[in-house]
């Protein structure tokens, strides 16, 4: 699978309609792409609360439809980033993957919200469907940013047989370190590839990290972008997760259903 992750530049600055046109632009640059990855909420920016509103919309929406039709000139899967969807007066941050036909395919409502009863913690309201999906035979895992955080929610995609996690997210600066941490644990941990897709720029006085990555089934990061706007493209087999699950099957070994302590 030929894997294009694209780390856009989101500032407070730029209009968000001029925003859409050059993230398109990217996704039709990557025609030789299986998969092409965008970042979480790039539209207002993850950290862009005053533009939530201005972007929100019933999917598809204008900006799922256009960047559709940049999956069907290019004939492959996009994970068209995350958006504000507006669901009869509920908004949620959903993660949207497109068909080579330009279809919505599979969508991920964000479980954990971030911001600590601020932010979008106050504004939006979280999902609760965990399933994997899948591309071209492969399953898959889709989580938001601030997820990577709760290891548990990627047991459930482990168990239901995932193989790739694609994680779009916004991701700051001041917390790189736990960033590139902890994307190389979900990895090792459930032995999958992992992509992690963030953004760059500065979101109301926030500065956001950078460093995507590509990530195997051992933990080894395969690419890692820097702190300016580039695409990560990497071919990745898939036939390794089985190949490292059989050589070193952790997770047969897994303890589960153990009693709680007893109180003392």
């Amino acid at each position: 699978m030929r894997v294009a992750a694209i780390q856009l530049r989101v500032d407070d600055g730029e209009p968000q309609a001029a925003r859409i046109s050059r993230a398109v632009a990217l996704v039709r640059a990557q025609a030789d792409a299986d998969l092409v990855v965008l970042p979480e909420l790039w539209v207002p920016g993850a950290f862009g609360y005053s533009g939530y509103d201005e972007s929100a919309s019933p999917l598809p929406g204008a900006t799922v439809s256009a960047i559709a039709e940049a999956a069907r000139d290019i004939n492959a899967h996009v994970v068209a980033g995350t958006f504000i969807e507006d669901d009869a007066g509920q908004r949620h941050n959903t993660a949207v993957l497109l068909s080579p036909r330009g279809d919505i395919v599979h969508t991920y409502r964000k479980v954990h919200l971030f911001g600590f009863d601020s932010g979008e913690a106050k504004t939006l309201v979280a999902g609760d469907d965990v399933s994997v999906g899948v591309i071209d035979g492969v399953r898959f895992g889709m989580t938001t940013c601030y997820d990577l955080r709760f290891p548990e929610l990627y047991r459930i995609f482990g168990d239901q047989g995932a193989e790739l996690l694609i994680i779009p997210t916004g991701w700051p600066m001041s917390r790189l370190a736990h960033w590139q941490v902890l994307t190389r644990a979900r990895a090792i941990e459930n032995q999958v590839f992992l992509i992690g897709c963030n953004q760059v720029g500065t979101q109301e006085g926030v500065e956001l990290a950078g460093h995507s990555v590509v990530i195997d089934p051992w933990g080894d990061v395969l690419l890692e972008a820097g702190e300016g706007e580039e695409v990560l493209r990497v071919d990745i087999d898939l036939a390794l997760v089985a190949k490292t699950r059989a050589e070193f099957p952790v997770l047969r070994d897994r303890k589960l259903g153990l009693p709680a302590p007893q109180q003392r």
